[in-house]
């Protein structure tokens, strides 16, 4: 059986931590792996993690399974965070996945249910995994222009111009803010050009909202999301836990189906869990607990929220050092992108060459599209980095 059997490429970012971690060098730098590190490279539990666990560790009375859909307070309490009643409840159907990841992959799979010829609309660039999912599900596909090499900020019309070729019952993947990995977000007027769109092509809305509360704030970064849902009839949200709550390994995540009315969703919801159950039964709860006793708990929640806000600030901070010190080298402004963009990531506009020149010579491990995760950086490193791009010529 095995013999038939075809090798995989290998994930290009999980070859970067390998030849990281054989780099004997001390000045080298990950800019590579998406995970928040603080200013000593370490990922934190967060402060309020913590704290929760110690009190389920006490209180927790079983390891029986949690519902197919998972546990109902975490349903309620994490798509309270993303939408804060933006869709009536009535329309919501939701079912917790292991992870963004997890959530991504049940949304096309009901899509594939719901509609089998649908082309998933993918923006170029997006999350390599997007890609690799579709692929696997054997969907059809078309990228979307996204991003402008030269300015290194949102091609709008480009992108517009695209989503004109939509078809009815197509969906379109639309990163809810923190764009990976391009760090260039859509601004409000933006959103509600989109959502014009899609609405008049009658086409679904697939947002992956992966980095709430990384870009300008929990409130600001969910508001193209609930302009989008609380417009449009119908439209998918994968949730996830992993960046803002810190929970990379737990596995956390929610995916929310709006439908236009109550007996729709209904049958949506019998979908869901009718999923879940063909993939993996029932979803992971330790992480979804953890979660759901934060957002309930005042306290702790205060304390989560304050903590994700020192993280943000942290990035922000970096991404307006570094963009300083690139002025500073070059007499040029061309760099001010990195302090406009938002989240872990930005795109640089490095050429592979030029990439690997920054490897080779500095120490600097990126993904060889020039992505960088803002968060591999703390204050002592940024001139590092600042020397090798221009020391590279980028």
């Amino acid at each position: 059986m095995f013999e038939h059997l075809n090798a995989q490429a290998q994930d290009k970012i999980m070859a970067l931590m390998v030849e990281y971690r054989e780099d004997p060098r001390d000045t080298k730098v990950d800019l590579g792996v998406g995970v928040y590190k603080d200013p000593t490279g370490n990922t934190p539990v967060m402060r309020a993690v913590k704290t929760a666990e110690k009190q389920l560790l006490e209180k927790e009375t079983t390891k029986s399974y949690t519902a197919l859909g998972g546990d109902p307070a975490f349903v309620k309490a994490l798509s309270g965070l993303v939408l804060n009643g933006a869709v009536e409840e009535g329309r919501l159907a939701a079912a917790a996945q292991p992870g963004g990841t997890g959530a991504i992959h049940q949304a096309l799979e009901l899509v594939k249910m719901a509609n089998p010829d649908a082309t998933v609309w993918v923006s170029d660039p997006t999350w390599p995994n997007h890609l690799s999912i579709i692929k696997h599900l054997k969907m059809k596909m078309t990228p979307y222009r996204y991003f402008d090499n030269d300015t290194r900020a949102v091609d709008f019309s480009g992108m517009m111009a695209d989503l004109g070729n939509v078809a009815a019952g197509d969906v379109v993947i639309l990163h809810g803010c923190c764009h990976n990995p391009t760090g260039a977000n859509l601004n409000m007027e933006q959103w509600k050009e989109v959502t014009e769109l899609l609405g008049a092509k009658q086409a679904l809305p697939l947002i992956d909202i992966a980095y709430q509360g990384f870009g300008d704030g929990l409130e600001a970064d969910a508001l193209g999301v609930r302009h989008i849902t609380s417009t449009l009839p119908e439209s998918l949200i994968a949730a996830s836990c992993s960046k803002n709550f810190g929970v990379y390994r737990e596995r956390t995540g929610l995916l929310m189906a709006v439908s236009p009315d109550d007996k729709m969703k209904a049958v949506t919801q019998q979908n869901l869990t009718h999923l879940n159950r063909q993939n993996f039964s029932f979803p992971p709860d330790h992480g979804a607990r953890v979660v759901q006793m934060i957002l309930d708990d005042p306290t702790l929640r205060t304390e989560w929220e304050t903590e994700l806000e020192e993280v943000r600030n942290t990035m922000l901070g970096l991404r307006t050092q570094l963009a300083e010190a690139l002025q500073a080298r070059t007499g040029s402004d061309r760099f001010g992108f990195l302090a406009e963009h938002r989240g872990m990531f930005s795109r640089l506009g490095a050429t592979p060459e030029q990439v690997e020149t920054m490897k080779e010579k500095h120490g600097i491990y990126m993904v060889g599209d020039s992505r960088m995760n803002i968060a591999g950086l703390n204050k002592d490193t940024v001139d590092i980095l600042a020397d090798a791009i221009v020391d590279a010529g980028v």
